[in-house]
């Protein structure tokens, strides 16, 4: 029998719907959110509800959604190598049996609920080995899980692509359960040879699953696919014996046409690709830390117009899961763009615009939506409400209460 959440209200002193601050609201919720209601109406639309006032300094948000991370390389720590892709790289090859093995269900549960202490209620799994399905089921939190396929070398096509199609099942098998929504992955255009990229988004497409790939990274990429030179064209020759790119950008994208998918990354993404993007209504995730970690520059976000979505990344190239440390890196990293402006797209980047990317009904406070909320608190509320959203990424390192599916769970 389903279990059904008891109808509630909520007051704060603000309540962020995923576009703007309400003051003085109270929101009636279960399973879903009932109604939102001035707080002087409550008792006369909703009588028989009970309100807990959620106190001063209060602010309700959406539960906050990172819509790419990678949780089969938690275990890493010191292991791998920052500052520059390519030496990052090579000490994944070096380095992946031994992070993969020490990435237990444990530690992986652990980074589930690093994310969740930060007010994460949905999160989007990178899957490139299926490791993390269980932790995914157990976690409280709703997972697009993203099985991620990867493979340039055509002999070996055929079994990469049984051993995906093999994921994507197990993943259906777990669709039946609320949270979990199976998707779909390509690593990166000079990854994944063309025949298997086609039949990925194919499989996407007639199954209307969400899909996401990598782009655009690294300077490396931008040099090897577009001339087949720089760092990449060593490695490649090195461990595949080729020096010819499998795909060129605008192929690649032009595969993706008429689905719109997310890109993570972008940093070095030229303005024809910013602006096909945004044509085919592409969203973008954004991971600044692991982008300042491994060397490879700014995503401008003054020149997109393509939604976007604030991101962690794994830890293989970050050092925490905490989207207010993601939140507090973007802020600073984007130093020429007004801070006010900024923190309000930011959340937006964290709830609506997040869940948008990913295909889900959450990042948002409105009727008919889920009851995901993360409760946090700011030592004083400043005078002025466009202040909020910095204030609330200055000052909040974590969720005080944090709701899924009307259910309390932190």
């Amino acid at each position: 029998m389903e279990r059904r959440a008891k109808k509630r209200a909520l007051r704060a002193e603000y309540i962020y719907n995923g576009r703007e601050y309400m003051r003085d609201y109270a929101l009636v919720y279960g399973k879903k959110i009932e109604d939102i209601v001035k707080v002087d109406e409550l008792s006369t639309l909703h009588p028989s509800v009970e309100l807990e006032d959620l106190g001063n300094g209060s602010i309700l948000y959406p539960g906050f959604i990172n819509t790419h991370v990678h949780l089969e390389f938690s275990s890493n720590t010191t292991q791998l190598r920052y500052g520059d892709f390519l030496e990052w790289l090579y000490s994944v090859i070096e380095k992946r049996e031994r992070v993969l093995d020490e990435a237990t269900k444990e530690v992986m549960s652990k980074a589930c609920m690093q994310m969740l202490e930060s007010g994460v209620t949905g999160f989007g799994a990178i899957s490139s080995y299926g490791l993390e399905l269980e932790v995914c089921r157990q976690t409280p939190q709703r997972v697009t899980f993203f099985n991620e396929l990867i493979g340039s070398i055509p002999s070996a096509a055929d079994a990469l692509y049984a051993d995906f199609r093999d994921r994507v099942e197990r993943s259906f098998e777990c669709a039946h359960e609320e949270r979990i929504t199976p998707a779909i992955a390509v690593h990166a255009p000079y990854s994944v040879h063309p025949v298997l990229l086609k039949k990925a988004v194919s499989m996407a497409r007639e199954r209307g699953m969400p899909l996401s790939t990598h782009f655009m990274e690294s300077r490396y990429e931008r040099e090897w696919l577009d001339g087949a030179k720089g760092g990449f064209a060593g490695f490649f020759e090195k461990f595949f014996n080729t020096t010819v790119p499998v795909n060129s950008p605008g192929e690649f994208l032009r595969t993706f046409d008429g689905y719109p998918s997310l890109f993570v990354h972008c940093t070095h993404m030229n303005e024809q690709e910013m602006r096909h993007l945004e044509k085919e209504g592409h969203h973008i995730a954004h991971c600044p830390r692991s982008n300042r970690l491994l060397g490879c520059g700014r995503l401008p976000l003054e020149r997109i117009s393509s939604p976007l979505s604030l991101a962690t990344d794994g830890l293989s190239s970050n050092y925490s899961l905490n989207i207010f440390d993601e939140l507090k890196a973007a802020l600073m990293m984007h130093s020429g763009a007004d801070a006010v402006k900024l923190s309000e797209k930011l959340m937006r980047m964290v709830t609506s615009q997040a869940a948008s990317a990913i295909a889900s009904e959450a990042g948002v406070i409105e009727r008919g939506a889920p009851s995901d909320f993360a409760l946090v608190r700011l030592p004083s509320m400043p005078q002025e409400s466009e202040l909020l959203a910095l204030h609330t990424i200055l000052h909040v390192d974590r969720a005080e209460r944090v709701w899924i599916a009307g259910e309390e769970c932190l």
